[in-house]
């Protein structure tokens, strides 16, 4: 199985992406995309669904979390995940720079984008930067592995890790979780 997963994206990547996003003919639509993956773990549907009024407060102003809905979420799984400060200042941005429509991440005639609309942008975008064996669902793999390795230092359990990322099982969320082989190093050497 894990030689059918999409990998991780590593820092350097995922900065080379952010700038072609930010070199595209959308910037703020297409960074905020790159960063509800990356930052928010959101799958492709899920970017493709997420509305303002889930991210909006009562306000009208970004919020501090996102209310995803079950409705736009894979098996009804629904939650709330907090905004990282990138990606809450990315939708700052794209909310006063985007005409208005309901959906966050809306198509050039002002509609939903699809979810197959999604995928194809990261492909391509994955492409450009050389980052073979990326796809949509590498900024997924990204934020949960991150969030799985960061959990200790935050006074987090992997249960957490799984909320957010809205999987049924902690075995799910276990197999997005990619290893590190320096780490286990060190860890070894601690034994």
């Amino acid at each position: 199985m894990p030689g059918r997963q999409a990998k991780t994206l590593s820092a350097h990547i995922l900065k080379r992406a952010l700038s072609a996003a930010g070199r595209s003919t959308t910037p703020e639509r297409d960074r905020a995309m790159v960063l509800l993956s990356v930052r928010a773990g959101l799958r492709a549907c899920e970017i493709a669904g997420l509305e303002w009024s889930m991210v909006l407060d009562a306000c009208g102003r970004i919020g501090r979390t996102i209310e995803l809905r079950d409705a736009i979420a894979k098996r009804g799984s629904g939650r709330r995940i907090p905004l990282h400060p990138e990606l809450r200042t990315a939708l700052r941005q794209l909310r006063g720079a985007a005409p208005r429509s309901q959906h966050v991440i809306a198509s050039a005639r002002g509609g939903r984008l699809r979810a197959n609309s999604v995928v194809n942008y990261f492909v391509t975008l994955y492409a450009r930067v050389g980052a073979a064996g990326c796809s949509s669902h590498s900024g997924r793999r990204t934020f949960i592995t991150q969030a799985a390795r960061s959990a200790h230092r935050a006074g987090a359990s992997l249960r957490d890790v799984q909320l957010l990322a809205g999987h049924r099982s902690i075995e799910t969320t276990q197999g997005y979780i990619d290893g590190d082989s320096l780490a286990q190093q060190r860890l070894v050497r601690f034994l």
